[in-house]
C-alpha cells in the first residue's frame, strides 16, 4: 500500500473512500489523475474488486491509456480487464453487442464529421434547397446539438417551438433534413459519433433489460472531467449507478469550458442535489504552478458567481510576476513574443518544447508563424490536419469500411470511382435514389446492379461488385493487416500512387504505407484480443485529436487555442491577443454565463503555466482584413496587479513585491482601455429609437444600432439557436451582432 504515503490528506480520502457516490473537485495541477489512478488501484487491490466491474469514463484515448498504465504498475495485469475509455468508446462497445436491439448489424459503421457533413450536402443537393442557407456546418451542428439534448428527429419535427426558431432562422426545412439524415445513417447501417450517446441512452430507455444486466454488471462507475459532460453523457452515467450508487465524479467547475460542444457546467454543480449523500473531496493543493501564477489565477475566479467554492493553494516557489507584454500591432506583438522566446531559451538553457503560445482563436497563429520563422525558431501548430484525415489515408480506411459494411453510403460513394472505373457522380445518384425508390438495401442494388442498369453501368457496378466480394471474403478470414494490404493492392490505390512520381504522390504513397504500418502495430499488440479490420476501424473511428498527434521532432514550440491547451501544462506559458472583443471574445458577452465561460477559460491558460507567464496585447491589429483599434482586456485588470510586471524592454524582470511596478503597469493597461479608438463610434440614436424584427434582415439592407450608428448587414449566419449579423457600420467599421441581442433598426432605402 505505499502508494498511499505519497499522497497528501484530502487525496487520500478522496482514494479510500469509494462506498457511495462521490465528488472529487479537483484544482488545476493538483494530482486528479493520480487520486483517480489509485481509487481504481485500491478498489481492486483492498477492496478486492473484480476488474470487469469497474466502469471508467474519460474524455480522450490518451487519458485512458495514461491511467491504465499507470494501474498496472500498482496492480499488475489484472488493470487491463477494466472497462476504461472515452464515452464515445465504451459506448460504442456496448452498442456493438447490443446492437440488434436496435436494429443494427453489429459491424456497423460510425461516421466522421466529414462523413456527415458529406452525407448532408448530399441531401441538401437532392432536395434542391440552396447550399448557402443549408451549409454542412450549420445543419449539422444543428442536429449535433438536438441529439446532445436527446431530441429525436421525431421530436425536432414535433417540437412547435423548435419548428418556429427554424422559420425565425429562415431554415424551415431543417426538419426534414434532421429525418432524411438519420433514415440514411440508419439505412447505411452507421453511426455519427452523437449517436454513439444518444443511442445508448434509447438503448437504457427503451431495453430495461439491458439497462439492469449493466447496472449489475458495473458495480463502481468513474467519471473524469466531469465539468465537460453534456446532459446525454451524464443521464448515461446516472442510470449505470442509479443501483448501486457506487458513483465517483472527479473535475474542477472553474475549468468548464466546452459549453459549444454542449457541455453543460451545471452537472457539476448540481451533482450533490442528485446524490444528496455525496461525500465533497476537495484537492486544493497544486503542484504545478508557481505562488504568483495560482494567486493570480485565484484572483479572476473569484469574480464568477456560478462556482464550487475552494482554494487553490501550492507550496512551490514564489516564481516570477507575471509579465505584460504591450505592443503596438499584432505583428510587433509577434516579433517581441518570438524574441522573448528566443532570448529566454538562450539565457536559461532550455527546450522549445518548454514553450507554448496560447490564443483565443486560430486565426491568430499567422503573425505568431511569421515572427517565429524570421527567427528561425522551430513550431508546430495543434490542431491541423490530422493524418487520418488526409485523402489518400481516407481513401483506404472507405474501402476497408465498405469491406466490412456494404451499406454504408459514404464509404460507397468515395470509392466506387477510385481509381477511376467510368462510374461518375451522375452514375452514382442513380443507384442511391434506385436504392431508396425501390426499398433495397445498397448491396441489394449493386447485387443486381447489371439487371437494374443494363449496359456499360451495370458491367461496371458488376466488376466492382465482384471486387467487393473478394475483400469481404479476406476482411471475414484473416486479421486487420493481411486484410488491409490485399484491399490496398487488390483496390489499385498502392499501384496508383506508386506511379505518381511526383514529390506529394510520394508522400502520399508513404503516407498509405505507414497507415499499413500502424494496422501490423495493431495485430501484432499482445493486448488486443480483437485483431480483425472491423476492430481496428472502430480503433481509428474513435481517436481523438490530441491522440493524433506525432512528431518526429519533438523539440519545437507549441501554438494552439486555449481550448485544446486543457489538460497540459508548459514551464513557459505565453497566451497573447488579451483584447476586448477578441478575449473575452465579442460573441461571449451577450450573457453574464457566457462571459463567466470566458473567464474561466482565461483561467485555464493561466494554469498551463508551471514557471513563467507572460500575456501579451495589441493596440492594433488586422481583423477580418481591416486595420482595428484594439483595447485591453478586462481580464488585465481582474488580476491583482501585486502578481504582474510592466514590461519596459524584454530581458528586465521586475523583483517579486515591486509595488512601483504594479501600479505603473495598472495605470499602463486603465490607460490603454480608457483611450478612444480613432474607429469608435459617439452616435447617441434618437428618443424614438425602436428596434425592428431581425427575423426577415437579409444581406444588404440598411440598418441603425443605438450605439454605432447607420450601417450595412454584410451577410447572415444563421446559427443553432442564435442567428449572427456582420454590419459594417459607416463610422464604427465591422462588427458580428448576435441578432436576438443587438437591438437593430431596419430602414427602408
Amino acid at each position: 500500500m505505499d502508494y498511499l504515503d505519497s499522497l497528501n490528506e484530502p487525496q487520500r480520502e478522496a482514494v479510500i473512500n469509494t462506498e457511495g457516490p462521490s465528488l472529487i473537485i479537483a484544482g488545476a495541477g493538483s494530482g486528479k489523475t493520480r487520486v483517480l489512478t489509485y481509487r481504481i488501484a485500491y478498489l481492486i487491490q483492498h477492496k478486492q474488486v473484480d476488474p470487469f466491474s469497474i466502469l471508467s469514463l474519460t474524455f480522450t484515448n490518451k487519458a485512458a491509456k495514461e491511467m491504465r498504465d499507470r494501474i498496472e504498475r500498482v496492480v499488475g495485469t489484472e488493470a487491463r480487464n477494466l472497462w476504461m475509455g472515452t464515452f464515445h468508446s465504451v459506448f460504442a462497445r456496448i452498442l456493438r453487442a447490443e446492437a440488434d436491439r436496435l436494429g443494427y448489424n453489429r459491424n456497423f459503421t460510425i461516421y466522421d464529421t466529414d462523413d456527415s457533413k458529406t452525407l448532408i450536402k448530399s441531401i441538401v443537393k437532392e432536395q434542391g434547397l440552396d447550399d448557402k442557407v443549408y451549409k454542412p456546418n450549420v445543419v449539422f451542428n444543428r442536429i449535433s446539438s438536438a441529439k446532445n439534448r436527446l431530441i429525436s428527429w421525431r421530436s425536432y419535427q414535433d417540437n412547435p417551438s423548435i419548428r418556429a426558431e427554424d422559420e425565425a432562422a429562415a431554415k424551415p426545412h431543417m426538419a426534414k433534413l434532421y429525418r432524411m439524415y438519420a433514415e440514411r445513417c440508419f439505412k447505411s447501417d452507421a453511426m455519427d459519433f452523437d449517436d454513439l450517446l444518444f443511442n445508448t441512452n434509447v438503448l437504457f430507455r427503451e431495453h430495461l433489460d439491458v439497462l439492469n444486466k449493466y447496472q449489475q454488471r458495473f458495480r463502481y462507475v468513474l467519471v473524469d472531467e466531469f465539468q465537460d459532460t453534456n446532459v446525454s453523457q451524464y443521464l448515461i452515467t446516472k442510470k449505470l449507478a442509479a443501483v448501486r450508487r457506487n458513483i465517483a465524479v472527479v473535475g474542477d467547475d472553474a475549468q468548464s469550458i466546452y459549453a459549444f460542444r454542449g457541455a453543460d457546467i451545471q452537472n457539476i454543480l448540481n451533482f450533490q442535489k442528485d446524490f444528496s449523500e455525496a461525500q465533497v473531496f476537495k484537492l486544493e493543493q497544486n503542484y504545478r504552478s508557481t505562488k504568483n501564477i495560482i494567486n493570480a489565477a485565484n484572483s479572476v475566479i473569484a469574480r464568477n458567481k456560478a462556482q464550487l467554492k475552494k482554494h487553490i493553494w501550492t507550496a512551490n516557489d514564489q516564481g516570477e510576476l507575471i509579465e505584460v507584454i504591450k505592443a503596438t500591432s499584432d505583428q510587433e506583438e509577434g516579433r517581441l513574443v518570438a524574441y522573448s522566446i528566443f532570448e529566454t531559451k538562450n539565457n536559461e538553457h532550455s527546450r522549445y518544447r518548454d514553450f507554448v503560445i496560447l490564443y483565443r482563436t486560430n486565426s491568430q497563429s499567422r503573425a505568431m508563424e511569421e515572427a517565429l520563422r524570421k527567427r528561425n525558431i522551430k513550431y508546430k501548430v495543434v490542431g491541423g490536419l490530422s493524418f487520418y484525415q488526409r485523402r489518400e489515408i481516407k481513401d483506404l480506411i472507405a474501402y476497408m469500411r465498405y469491406a466490412i459494411n456494404a451499406n454504408d453510403e459514404q464509404a460507397f460513394r468515395r470509392i466506387v470511382n477510385l481509381p477511376k472505373r467510368g462510374i461518375g457522380p451522375t452514375s452514382v445518384d442513380k443507384v442511391i435514389v434506385t436504392a431508396y425508390e425501390r426499398g433495397y438495401d445498397l448491396w441489394e442494388v449493386l447485387q443486381k446492379a447489371e439487371e437494374l442498369f443494363p449496359g456499360r453501368l451495370g458491367n461496371a457496378l458488376g466488376q466492382f461488385t465482384d471486387m467487393i466480394k473478394g475483400f469481404q471474403l479476406e476482411a471475414a478470414r484473416k486479421d486487420a493487416f493481411e486484410a488491409a494490404s490485399h484491399i490496398a493492392k487488390g483496390s489499385g490505390l498502392l499501384r496508383e500512387l506508386y506511379e505518381d512520381k511526383t514529390i506529394e504522390g510520394l508522400s502520399r504513397y508513404e503516407n498509405v504505407q505507414e497507415l499499413l504500418n500502424a494496422i501490423k502495430e495493431f495485430v501484432d499488440d499482445p493486448e488486443a484480443e480483437d485483431k480483425s479490420l472491423s476492430a481496428f476501424l472502430q480503433e481509428v473511428a474513435l481517436l481523438t485529436s490530441s491522440d493524433q498527434d506525432k512528431d518526429d521532432d519533438p523539440d519545437k514550440v507549441t501554438l494552439m487555442t486555449i481550448h485544446m491547451a486543457k489538460g497540459l501544462e508548459f514551464p513557459y506559458v505565453y497566451v497573447v491577443g488579451m483584447e476586448e472583443d477578441l478575449f473575452p471574445s465579442q460573441m461571449m458577452l451577450a450573457s453574464r454565463q457566457d462571459l463567466e465561460e470566458e473567464r474561466r477559460l482565461f483561467y485555464v491558460a493561466i494554469t498551463r503555466s508551471m514557471k513563467r507567464l507572460t500575456l501579451s496585447y495589441a493596440l492594433t491589429r488586422y481583423r477580418f482584413g481591416r486595420l482595428k483599434n484594439c483595447e485591453p482586456s478586462r481580464f488585465l485588470e481582474e488580476i491583482d496587479p501585486a502578481y504582474m510586471m510592466v514590461n519596459k524592454e524584454l530581458g528586465t524582470r521586475s523583483p517579486v513585491g515591486d509595488t512601483n511596478h504594479a501600479r505603473v503597469l495598472l495605470k499602463s493597461i486603465q490607460r490603454d482601455r480608457q483611450r478612444i479608438p480613432t474607429n469608435r463610434s459617439t452616435y447617441k440614436a434618437p428618443a424614438n429609437f425602436a428596434p425592428s424584427d431581425t427575423s426577415q434582415l437579409a444581406p444588404g439592407m440598411k440598418v441603425e444600432h443605438p450605439k454605432s450608428g447607420f450601417g450595412r448587414a454584410e451577410n447572415i449566419d444563421n446559427q443553432v439557436a442564435n442567428r449572427k449579423a456582420k454590419v459594417i457600420f459607416d463610422d464604427f467599421g465591422e462588427k458580428t451582432l448576435l441578432l436576438s441581442f443587438a437591438k437593430l433598426k431596419i430602414h427602408d432605402e
